[in-house]
């Protein structure tokens, strides 16, 4: 692994992209990709698709990252200025109380603010502690002079204004990255710096290859509408999922058996082994028991393609996530060396 894919990812968690309001990190990377002699193409609904002609052309791949990301939107102005939030993506509200956030208007204006309890204040609130972490008692602190539901609204602040999340993002001397939304901008930026390295050692991949870059798997889909009739595999590079019952650690590559949507393609899982096994990549299988990704909702689609899914081991996903380099390491020699072998 690269210092270049670590400090692309910082790069790419301090582009705020909550579901919804993804154009600003989309064109970034088609920027960047640009610069780099690709041709990308968008797609109606905002996401990035790059074909990379490989050696054999009437089988192909197509492998995908999302760079959408928890989020929220105002819900509501209250009589005090202060604002309502409505969540998106799944995940709880107790993640997000104390974290900083920007809203962004839609005449494109920037507000910082707090997401706090209404009752925060232990002096004045007997069940501060104690209140249900809900829509309800959750609200916005805006950063400005704003005591009315008038002061703010004058602000340009409105009701479907977008609310993105602090990344805090942080690399530490031991190795660790610790930030939001590493699921999955760990994943785009091993696929960007795959697609840089390609160009750099002037490389051929052995099949036809989309690289896609979703913006919206955090709401249930992304790839399954852009599938070109010949790919016969899907692999989603996304997180692992780690906790009680989980073999996904900070340290190796998590290959993904079954999620919520049922078993991954057993022969890509096999095949995704194998590779490790050969190159002596550390890996886990794993089972995430609440996931999705944009690999299985491909399935529900009705594509007719191996899907599979693979990613770095993700620490408190969903809330201010943590992984190590090693992951990311194992999770970028998978990745290179599965996209130049043969097919499962």
């Amino acid at each position: 692994m690269s210092k270049e894919t670590i400090e692309l990812t910082r790069e790419l968690t301090n582009i705020p992209s909550p579901t919804g309001d993804t154009s600003t990190i989309i064109d970034f990377i088609y920027h960047e990709m640009t610069s780099y002699g690709y041709e990308p193409t968008i797609n109606n609904k905002g996401s990035l698709i790059i074909t990379v002609p490989g050696k054999t052309l009437d089988k192909e791949r197509f492998i995908t990252a999302h760079i959408d990301t928890l989020g929220a939107m105002v819900r509501a102005i209250k009589p005090d200025g202060r604002l309502k939030l409505d969540l998106i993506g799944g995940f709880n509200f107790n993640a997000i109380e104390g974290e900083y956030c920007t809203i962004h208007t839609q005449e494109n204006k920037t507000y910082t603010g707090t997401i706090l309890m209404h009752q925060t204040s232990v002096h004045v609130y007997k069940d501060s502690g104690t209140a249900k972490r809900d829509q309800q008692n959750m609200e916005v602190r805006i950063d400005e002079k704003v005591s009315s539901k008038e002061d703010t609204e004058n602000l340009g602040i409105q009701v479907g204004d977008f609310i993105s999340f602090d990344p805090r993002t942080v690399i530490t001397p031991s190795g660790y990255i610790k930030s939001r939304h590493l699921d999955d901008k760990v994943s785009a930026a091993i696929l960007m710096n795959f697609l840089i390295n390609l160009k750099e050692t002037n490389q051929t991949l052995p099949y036809t290859t989309h690289f896609f870059f979703s913006n919206n798997e955090e709401i249930g889909y992304g790839g399954n509408s852009n599938i070109s009739p010949n790919v016969v595999e899907y692999v989603a590079v996304d997180m692992g999922a780690m906790g009680d019952d989980q073999q996904t650690d900070e340290y190796t590559v998590s290959i993904c058996v079954k999620d919520a949507s049922g078993p991954y393609h057993l022969g890509l899982r096999n095949h995704f082994v194998s590779i490790c096994k050969e190159k002596n990549i550390p890996y886990q299988l794993d089972i995430y028991p609440y996931y999705g990704s944009d690999a299985s909702a491909a399935m529900r689609a009705g594509a007719d393609v191996k899907h599979g899914l693979i990613g770095a081991g993700i620490e408190s996903s969903h809330a201010y996530e943590r992984t190590h380099k090693e992951s990311i390491q194992s999770t970028e020699h998978l990745v290179s060396e599965y996209l130049f072998s043969s097919l499962s």
